[in-house]
């Protein structure tokens, strides 16, 4: 066991290893191409093998391959032993000696409790890179949809100007409330005045690929990668079924989210059930 740990670190020891392995951490539980990994780091191609087969022989990623694509994905239960290993072996189990967000299932109780505001609602974020469609969809029907236990907030990394003209539209006709909704940076969630987040959720597979600044109070993260309706081609027919098909995605995530009973779990339960839902298709 002491050998695979020490191949484990070693392994995760090189930087461009280490950032190999936060992306993949960050667009788990996807499938990501090693050529999409390769552009997201720039990193040649080849190189890029390099440093999938170490992480792969050291077992903390995970290679299937689609057609003639070779696609990989975080060990999950290899991450999870090895930072168990982390906190038993050189931790001693105590928390006065590892941060309470290493806490895992069956080593030490959770004893984080929600950031939510005085309101008692959970903050949750929804990041994209433009903040004109996927996320500003996801912030209108959680608020929606679970106006009662939520505040919906959505920021892009990138952010358009305005909010793409095809995502209004299908506001207005779904019945939402528009007035609210605008295009923001994700800084606007990360300074001392912003709220305190439980939950920050990914819907574009490239915010998902920047590395991002921690998030202060260690809320839940997933990622729920919708495909992005703005790069829609064809007659403005097509570009609506686009649309149309994000915010259905969408829609169906919040509502399995919105419906989950997250007063009675605790931290990782939450991660669990969030990364479940990234599974969750259009209702067909």
């Amino acid at each position: 066991m002491e050998s695979e740990l020490i191949r484990s670190l070693t392994t995760l020891g090189h930087p461009q290893r280490l950032a190999v392995f936060r992306l993949l951490m960050r667009r788990y539980p996807d499938e990501v191409p090693a050529g999409e990994i390769a552009a997201a780091l720039g990193q040649k191609a080849s190189t890029m093998s390099v440093y999938l087969g170490a992480l792969t022989r050291a077992g903390l990623i995970s290679r299937q391959r689609s057609a003639t694509s070779l696609r990989y994905r975080i060990d999950l239960d290899a991450v999870r032993e090895l930072t168990a290993s982390l906190l038993i072996d050189c931790c001693r189990g105590r928390p006065d000696l590892c941060p309470p967000d290493l806490f895992l299932p069956g080593v030490l109780p959770d004893t984080e409790g929600d950031h939510s505001m005085s309101d008692g609602k959970l903050n949750v974020l929804f990041i994209c890179t433009g903040n004109s469609a996927r996320s500003i969809f996801a912030e209108a029907v959680l608020r929606h949809e679970g106006a009662a236990r939520f505040n919906a907030f959505s920021a892009g990394t990138r952010p358009q100007s305005e909010l793409n003209p095809f995502a209004v539209e299908m506001l207005k006709e779904k019945g939402h409330d528009i007035s609210l909704l605008r295009a923001k940076n994700v800084e606007e969630f990360q300074g001392p005045d912003a709220p305190q987040l439980d939950f920050v959720f990914t819907v574009c597979d490239r915010a998902a690929n920047e590395e991002c600044p921690a998030w202060p109070g260690q809320p839940v993260t997933a990622h729920w990668g919708v495909p992005d309706p703005v790069k829609a081609e064809g007659t403005d027919a097509e570009k609506r079924l686009a649309f149309q098909q994000a915010y259905g995605l969408l829609r169906n995530r919040i509502l399995g989210f919105a419906a989950l009973p997250l007063e009675t779990l605790d931290r990782v339960a939450r991660q669990v059930a969030v990364d479940d839902i990234a599974g969750i298709e259009e209702a067909r």
